[in-house]
């Protein structure tokens, strides 16, 4: 079957999956995304990811804010795919959108379901110090994250990895696999196998008010936090009144007085032993390795951070 396919999807995650969709010659009729948004100052309106790469790749583009509407409804049926691929579309797809194609609407999620269902699914395994993370293929329903899946790929999760280095092995991985699901698809034999229900976890969307750094909490648990919030939204700490971002750290021997800076290399002691910040970013700079960042802000070892 000559697959008519409806692309819904936002961020960069989604990007290498719709490129290698075009790549692989396949029909794409029409892409989604989220409509641009305006940056914090409302200075700049920000396109989403995807919107342009179909700009620069002449692909069709829709952007509406609501799906739930007659004209959208009318324009979807009106390009009659008979398969939508979606991945982080940040939308919820209505039922009545759900029921059109002939094959279903086809998800690629960034965890081994049923675990980590939600909005932010790498977050939290990181977050959670998982030791696999993984990309599942999957039927939606109109329940959220629960359809049946057609394949999933795991990969091993390192404690000094971040969630923007996950995110991007991720996306590569989900965009490869659901080009050889499709292919199954194309051959009339796909095998959707239903998830346990009992073993869901759920991730939810992360909060800002869990964001600051909680020098309490024991060296592991404080990188996972660092490195799953990096880079967006990122883990944060206090100094002279401004909020600074800490983007990669690592475990460090050392230890003392929780919230304490152990040394002249921005070791933090946390309830047991400590980490060596890596990499911050002060509010509206850009990232900065620890060596450049202390020419311009000292942090005195002795220093208390709570």
């Amino acid at each position: 079957m000559s697959l008519k396919i409806v692309f819904m999807g936002t961020p960069k995650f989604s990007v290498p999956t719709l490129d290698k969709l075009i790549k692989n010659n396949f029909n794409i009729l029409a892409a989604y995304t989220q409509p641009p948004k305006k940056s914090k100052r409302g200075q700049k309106i920000n396109s989403s990811p995807i919107e342009e790469f179909c700009k620069k790749n002449k692909i069709n583009l829709k952007n509406p804010l609501s799906l739930n509407n007659k004209d959208e409804i009318r324009d979807f049926k009106k390009l009659a795919p008979n398969i939508v691929i979606v991945v982080a579309y940040g939308q919820i797809i209505p039922k009545f959108f759900l029921d059109i194609p002939q094959m279903g609407f086809i998800n690629v999620h960034a965890s081994l379901l049923p675990k980590w269902r939600g909005a932010a699914p790498i977050q939290r395994a990181i977050m959670n110090e998982d030791k696999t993370i993984g990309v599942s293929i999957m039927k939606i329903k109109e329940k959220l994250d629960s359809g049946p899946i057609l394949a999933s790929e795991d990969l091993k999760l390192d404690q000094n990895y971040t969630h923007g280095e996950i995110d991007k092995k991720l996306s590569e991985i989900g965009a490869n696999l659901l080009i050889e699901s499709l292919k199954k698809i194309e051959d009339g034999n796909p095998k959707f196998v239903e998830q346990d229900h009992s073993q869901a976890t759920y991730a939810k969307k992360i909060d800002k008010n869990e964001t600051k750094v909680n020098w309490n909490l024991i060296s592991s648990k404080v990188l996972a936090h660092i490195h799953g919030l990096s880079p967006m939204p990122g883990a944060w700490f206090e100094h002279d009144n401004e909020r600074i971002k800490i983007l990669k750290a690592k475990i460090s021997i050392k230890s003392g007085k929780v919230g304490c800076v152990l040394d002249e290399n921005l070791t933090i002691a946390c309830k047991s032993g400590s980490i060596q910040i890596l990499e911050l970013q002060r509010q509206g700079k850009n990232k900065q390795a620890t060596k450049e960042f202390l020419l311009g802000k000292n942090i005195s070892r002795g220093k208390n951070l709570i």
